[in-house]
């Protein structure tokens, strides 16, 4: 209770705000999203470069058809607890910290993939991209939401079903051994952007002044998910 009520500005939604207020909040929160994109590009350069890293992720997804659920239940596990620290209302140490956290985690996961993009086009033709058309996915999908008046808070329901049957798909994937797909990578590319869309709403009309730092997390995690599928279309196309 103390930490609801100590902070009012916290309950008020910035859309509420002034259109001081708003700017700031959009400026500080597009820039931590930023900082996020820059912390990424820089642990995942460090992380490819650190053969025990590279081997040892390679090592523990080969160990077996469920190693890779054990990555991913840890990934679920760091999730959850990053999200928990960004989420605390006083403390904007614990916050930063938790977008860390969740940074270096996903810098982690992407190993595997980012290392064979790099062996398929060593000057990262394919990385570069998929760079390109996520960026520009998401200045679209973000252009449309501040462009408009459309209410997406629909797309709630829509996307934690999506997201759940998604995820029952990829473990059924695993456990029998059957291969997802072009068609499967395009549904999450869809699944996205339909994040993005909702998450950017949020950010228009739901989260505080100062909420800019989940308000980048829940963003930067959108926008992990778009590159990751987005470069695997892009390495099926090369095979």
């Amino acid at each position: 209770m103390e930490n609801n009520f100590n902070n009012l500005n916290y309950m008020v939604p910035v859309a509420q705000e002034s259109e001081t207020v708003r700017a700031q909040f959009y400026k500080k929160t597009y820039a931590t999203l930023a900082m996020g994109v820059l912390a990424f590009i820089i642990l995942e350069t460090i992380m490819l470069n650190t053969p025990f890293v590279v081997e040892g992720m390679f090592k523990l997804i080969g160990m077996g058809k469920f190693s890779w659920l054990i990555v991913i239940g840890a990934f679920m596990g760091i999730t959850w607890y990053a999200q928990k620290l960004a989420d605390n209302t006083t403390n904007k140490t614990q916050q930063y910290a938790g977008f860390f956290l969740y940074t270096f985690a996903e810098a982690l996961i992407f190993v595997p993939i980012m290392y064979i993009a790099l062996s398929m086009a060593p000057n990262g033709a394919l990385l570069a991209q998929a760079g390109i058309l996520t960026l520009a996915l998401f200045g679209g999908l973000t252009g449309v939401v501040f462009g408009s008046s459309v209410n997406f808070s629909f797309m709630r329901s829509i996307l934690t079903i999506g997201f759940f049957l998604a995820l029952g798909v990829i473990i059924a994937g695993m456990i029998f051994g059957f291969d997802l797909g072009l068609w499967f990578s395009l549904a999450m590319v869809g699944l996205a952007s339909g994040s993005i869309l909702y998450s950017t709403w949020q950010i228009k009309n739901e989260y505080a002044a100062n909420q800019y730092i989940p308000a980048a997390l829940s963003l930067f995690a959108s926008l992990m998910l778009l590159f990751w599928y987005i470069l695997r279309i892009l390495m099926s196309r090369n095979n």
